[in-house]
């Protein structure tokens, strides 16, 4: 059970909106260039898939070299995803384009903290419960 009474943690609500502003941009990308773009679909559909999965609990705490390895896998993940997303944008100019004009929104949510993810979450939440509850001030 999570800490708030079973519903889904923050950062996950933020992951399921990186992905689905990832899905949408594909999307606008296969519209614009009448091509199905399968290859990117599927990576951003297994790197969804292996963000949202639930570590096992260790039955043991890990020493600094185990976490260390840990750390070292999880670079080379985030590398293989920085390699995705540069192939993706040097072989297609739109693609570039969507996600430089997005970048605001998904550079932040991918290069913070556990701490910041929270935060950003609760911040998005706050915003949403207040939308149409007033005029903005810009």
């Amino acid at each position: 059970m999570t800490e708030n009474g079973g519903t889904t943690p923050p950062a996950v609500a933020v992951d399921a909106q990186l992905f689905g502003l990832l899905s949408n941009l594909l999307q606008q990308v296969e519209s614009l260039t009448n091509q199905e773009e399968v290859e990117l679909r599927a990576k951003i559909e297994t790197l969804g898939l292996e963000i949202r999965k639930v570590p096992p609990k260790s039955a043991q705490h890990l020493n600094e070299m185990e976490i260390a390895e840990e750390l070292d896998k999880l670079s080379a993940k985030l590398d293989d995803v920085d390699v995705m997303i540069s192939s993706a944008m040097a072989s297609d100019p739109q693609v570039k384009n969507l996600l430089s004009s997005t970048a605001d929104v998904w550079i932040p949510v991918i290069t913070a903290t556990s701490d910041e993810r929270r935060n950003f979450t609760s911040a998005v939440g706050e915003e949403n419960s207040g939308e149409g509850q007033g005029k903005g001030s810009e």
